[in-house]
């Protein structure tokens, strides 16, 4: 095992700074970003954004892959992707608005800004609490969530044609794959099984 990884898996692990579970309600807002969290490293029941604590890679993740580098740059990527987003593209060209994908990184950005410091634990959850209207009014489970996601997915990646991040793109296999285990009744460790589609319609209760 490499020194990197071994630092890494010495960080202290994300319950020992939060132990408090999640209530059903924060966890279901925290699943909306589980389709962008593949890594093993991600965390999906805590709104840290990883297992274990990193702030570095949470700040080093903003910084690389949306050029955010203060509360201003984040809180302007947020409020671009809940107005309009890659939706807006995907609307021009196929007459279809795939708000999951929007949603699903502006929950992971609103994560990662929590887990570098940029912004609060208070706001990080009044950041996830607006963008939660507009889904439930748009989809009716995980399943036409999971769907759209894809299709959001897919606008993007064919917007990277021609340039030179047209390779940085997990293969659309692992994608599908991914939403599967998550869609899986099965699995018992989906954060999309541990809260329902309508646990957010139901009053909140400790988990």
């Amino acid at each position: 095992m490499g020194l990197w990884n071994i630092r890494r898996w010495t960080k202290p692990r994300t319950k020992s700074r939060y132990p408090t579970p999640l209530t059903a309600h924060q966890l279901w807002m925290v699943s909306l970003g589980a389709p962008v969290s593949r890594d093993r490293t991600a965390s999906r029941t805590t709104l840290y954004p990883f297992t274990r604590i990193d702030d570095d890679s949470a700040r080093g993740w903003l910084a690389e892959q949306w050029e955010i580098t203060s509360r201003g740059r984040l809180a302007g990527r947020l409020d671009e992707l809940s107005r309009s987003g890659y939706r807006a593209r995907a609307q021009h060209l196929l007459g279809v608005s795939p708000l999951a994908w929007d949603a699903a990184l502006y929950v992971d950005i609103a994560r990662c800004g929590f887990g570098c410091g940029m912004i609060t634990e208070a706001e990080a959850w009044t950041a996830l609490k607006n963008i939660v209207p507009s889904v439930v009014r748009t989809y009716a489970s995980w399943q036409e969530y999971a769907d759209h996601y894809l299709l959001g997915r897919k606008v993007w990646q064919d917007g990277l044609r021609g340039t030179s991040d047209s390779s940085a793109p997990a293969p659309q296999a692992a994608a599908d794959a991914h939403l599967r285990a998550l869609l899986d009744p099965a699995n018992r460790s989906s954060p999309w099984n541990l809260a329902p589609w309508d646990t957010i319609s139901h009053p909140d209760r400790a988990r």
